[in-house]
């Protein structure tokens, strides 16, 4: 036919090819989850260091699929930090939706904590020179600072926080409390976080 309708042969033609392609399609993105998921929980449990052929095991994939999505090691590490931030950014409208506007903006700030004290070896990754490192700090930033705007800005509006802070600084400083060493330093990091949280509480005072 010429006017550009399908016959039912023709229909059934191109269902029968596009098939296919959906399954590769869907294939390989289970396999490029199940490696995003297994580096995740090695960088979690032995930092940045977990070898290639360490995360293709837990993830059930051959090194050749690996390799193929991920030519190097280091655009593996930064796809993992992009969905984390992914992540943890999106959890923001969520907690918005389930809580009070201040409980929303302290489980959030936990959750960025949390976020960043899983990271093992993210700073040495992000100033290791490597040039598949080099807009994830922007990355990071055009996603949580907008995020926790949004939470800051409800609960202020609530008067539940005070309204004089800003969300870069907000998340600089949790960002140094990552730099807690010792056995307590994880503990030491949630009490100085806690104070935060109750300081954004506190209208400043004015003389």
């Amino acid at each position: 036919m010429m006017d550009g309708t399908l016959t039912e042969r023709e229909k059934a033609a191109t269902s029968a090819e596009g098939a296919p392609k959906r399954r590769v399609r869907a294939d390989a993105q289970r396999s490029e989850d199940a490696v995003l998921e297994a580096a995740k929980a090695l960088f979690a449990e032995a930092g940045v260091d977990a070898t290639v052929r360490q995360i293709a095991d837990r993830a059930g994939v051959g090194m050749g699929t690996l390799y193929r999505r991920f030519p190097k090691r280091s655009d593996l590490i930064a796809a993992v930090f992009r969905r984390e931030v992914d992540a943890c950014a999106a959890e923001a409208a969520t907690l918005a939706t389930r809580y009070t506007p201040g409980e929303a903006l302290e489980r959030w700030l936990k959750r960025y904590a949390q976020f960043l004290g899983t990271k093992k070896g993210l700073a040495v990754a992000l100033h290791s020179g490597d040039p598949a490192f080099d807009e994830l700090p922007a990355y990071f930033r055009a996603h949580f600072e907008p995020a926790l705007a949004s939470l800051l800005d409800a609960a202020a509006a609530t008067k539940e926080v005070r309204d004089d802070v800003e969300p870069y600084d907000l998340l600089r400083a949790i960002g140094n409390l990552g730099v807690a060493t010792g056995e307590d330093g994880s503990a030491h990091a949630g009490r100085i976080l806690n104070l935060l949280i109750d300081g954004l509480r506190h209208r400043q005072s004015h003389s």
